[in-house]
């Protein structure tokens, strides 16, 4: 082979190989970095509610559409934000990671975002972009609102006391393993001392949120059953007999809402809390508690909706 072919052979060969692996490790960083699992990595845990919602298959289950029809989707302040951004979240949002922590609200958003017509909206409401951070007030004077791509389809956003309080999710998370990842389109993770921080809760479910206040950590996920729903709560406790005595507890908190609304001479409706939470069924397997609610699509349409 001719030398000088032979040479630029091996220059190509090289330039092939950098290539190569510069895909793999942008592959890889894209993987990471977007994976569900990694994301939660990011949120701050502790004393903190974690809400998970994949809008993605909610859509396709029609669930959105319900939305779309809700009095909060058709506030005039949420109107001007989608004509002035064209980000819509009934159509444009796929997965939203929440965490409500004492310090503020972190989210982790992963969607189609037009980040121009976002950072124009900031600023002609009186905030600020630079380079890729935007911050601006939010409704309250303790309500600082500042987001940043983490990647081109994913969004970290913070409202805290501090106006650059989502540097704190951009930073590249330090767990040596990630978060588990409910298989179900809804989930909220929350220890006790989360619970407490989540403040007023609706009327009828105290008396379940006080049977979990020994529970190291309390899964609740809601899922497709058919055409309808269901509730489960899965409940990590510190051991066998916690998880015996929770069980116990949250039937005699089914059993105790059934005796009121009795005397109330009326019964559980499906279509309200009365219906879901006299329904519950417990169960105990070593250290964790399960409870299972079944839930209508009537409930599921009357709350996204607000019974319109």
């Amino acid at each position: 082979m001719n030398p000088r072919l032979r040479g630029w052979l091996l220059v190509f060969g090289v330039i092939g190989l950098c290539a190569g692996g510069v895909w793999l490790v942008d592959q890889h960083h894209n993987r990471v970095t977007s994976s569900r699992a990694s994301l939660l990595a990011r949120l701050p845990t502790k004393d903190a509610v974690i809400l998970e919602i994949d809008f993605a298959a909610l859509r396709r289950a029609g669930l959105i559409a319900m939305l779309g029809n809700s009095k909060t989707a058709q506030e005039a302040e949420y109107k001007q934000f989608v004509a002035n951004t064209e980000f819509d979240y009934t159509q444009d949002l796929d997965l939203a990671l929440v965490s409500f922590a004492p310090t503020g609200k972190y989210f982790l958003l992963k969607g189609h975002f037009d980040w121009n017509k976002l950072n124009r909206y900031v600023r002609s409401h009186g905030g600020d972009c630079y380079n890729t951070l935007c911050k601006m007030n939010g409704s309250t004077p303790d309500r600082k609102i500042s987001f940043s791509p983490l990647r081109p389809e994913i969004m970290a956003l913070a409202v805290s006391k501090q106006d650059d309080a989502v540097g704190f999710i951009m930073t590249a998370p330090s767990a040596d393993s990630p978060a588990a990842v409910p298989s179900e389109p809804v989930s909220l993770t929350f220890s006790p001392s989360g619970l407490k921080s989540m403040g007023g809760l609706p009327t009828g479910t105290q008396i379940f949120a006080k049977s979990l206040e020994d529970a190291a950590e309390v899964i609740l996920t809601l899922g497709p059953r058919g055409n309808d729903f269901q509730l489960t709560l899965k409940a990590r406790c510190r051991s066998d007999h916690d998880a015996e005595i929770l069980a116990a507890e949250l039937e005699r908190s089914t059993s105790l809402l059934r005796s009121m609304i009795a005397r109330e001479n009326r019964t559980p409706n499906p279509r309200d809390l009365s219906g879901v939470l006299t329904s519950g069924t417990f169960s105990h397997t070593g250290p964790h508690a399960t409870g299972i609610w079944p839930i209508s699509r009537g409930f599921v349409e009357d709350t996204l909706t607000g019974g319109s």
